[in-house]
């Protein structure tokens, strides 16, 4: 076996990985469908919608296959749909008062749908097994930003449209490099580590794909990508390894300003590239990041050991340590 049947390997899991392409269109289209039903509802009920902007994973292109099989349990993709709220009374900006309102729109839209309400959305489940995620946030006076409200009454300022402008703009660098190896799929490989890493876990059982996706565009800035997606993934687990148990800190000037330091008292500073007085990881311990730089640095270590495997033509130990990092469904859908 030679490095270039590690990377056929790679290229068909990482294919499988990602939302299956025949799905896109219906996504979109029930996307749609579900933002003008929703709106009506909410039109009739006196409640000003200003927009539906596109968002989340489906929007940024690293959205995940649904696979519910054994311990290889990967949600997939849900698709977030927010919808931006132009408040005209004090209940029109509570959180506790928005989502009954749109649990009624959903169920009057869709009265055989099964619905959950969350801490923070309406998720909407069909029996196509999508999932659609409505999210009600505030107007600002621009229309590039929101205010999300939580559960127990905190706001914060972003932007919906630059989270998505964020990681598009380097897929769309990467993609102007040589190679097959995407700045999105590479976020996709990650996403679905992180499933296999967390529920092993009694440290970090839920890390959150916005943590996934700005320590990526972290790595890739730094180191770009290489040659294969192994590769790749080596390099910035290692990086990011090294990154967080240094505790350095993690900001981006993509929108303007970034943040210079990590506040005191805060173990660890992730910032948010759109809100830059916003670190994601404020609320993390020391053990939390510890274990964190664990998983990056396990998952160095093994790959490393992979790409001399394959040099070295073991075609069944090279399979087994790619297994050890990205779980037991890349046995069956890595081409072969």
């Amino acid at each position: 076996m030679s490095l270039n049947k590690m990377q056929s390997r790679m290229t068909a899991f990482v294919d499988w990985i990602a939302t299956e392409r025949d799905k896109e269109d219906e996504i979109r289209e029930q996307a749609d469908s579900i933002r003008n039903k929703i709106k009506a509802k909410a039109t009739e009920d006196g409640l000003t919608i200003q927009s539906t902007p596109s968002s989340g994973s489906f929007a940024k292109r690293t959205g995940l296959r649904r696979h519910l099989r054994g311990d290889s349990v990967v949600e997939g993709q849900d698709v977030d749909l927010p919808f931006v709220v132009s408040p005209e009374t004090d209940d029109d900006e509570k959180l506790d008062c928005l989502l009954p309102r749109f649990e009624g729109y959903a169920k009057a839209a869709y009265p055989d749908t099964e619905l959950e309400m969350t801490k923070s959305s309406v998720c909407l489940k069909f029996t196509n097994q999508l999932s659609y995620d409505l999210v009600p946030v505030l107007a600002t006076s621009d229309p590039e930003r929101q205010i999300l409200i939580r559960s127990n009454g905190d706001r914060r300022e972003t932007s919906l449209q630059k989270h998505v402008k964020f990681v598009r703009s380097r897929t769309k660098k990467s993609s102007e490099l040589a190679g097959r190896v995407k700045f999105n799929e590479v976020v996709r490989l990650f996403k679905w580590w992180r499933y296999f890493r967390q529920d092993a876990s009694s440290v970090l059982d839920d890390v959150p794909t916005f943590i996934i996706d700005l320590l990526c565009a972290h790595a890739f800035d730094a180191r770009g990508v290489q040659t294969g997606y192994v590769q790749t993934f080596a390099e910035w687990s290692g990086f990011l390894a090294r990154v967080i148990r240094r505790r350095e800190l993690i900001a981006f000037n993509d929108f303007g300003r970034a943040a210079k330091s990590i506040p005191t008292g805060d173990t660890w500073g992730v910032f948010d590239p759109v809100s830059p007085d916003n670190n994601i990881v404020e609320s993390w311990t020391a053990l939390k990041c510890d274990e964190l730089a664990d998983w990056f640095s396990e998952a160095h270590d093994t790959l490393h050991d992979t790409i001399i495997t394959h040099e070295e033509d073991l075609d069944a130990q090279g399979l087994d340590e790619l297994v050890e990092v990205f779980g037991t469904p890349i046995r069956n859908h890595c081409g072969e």
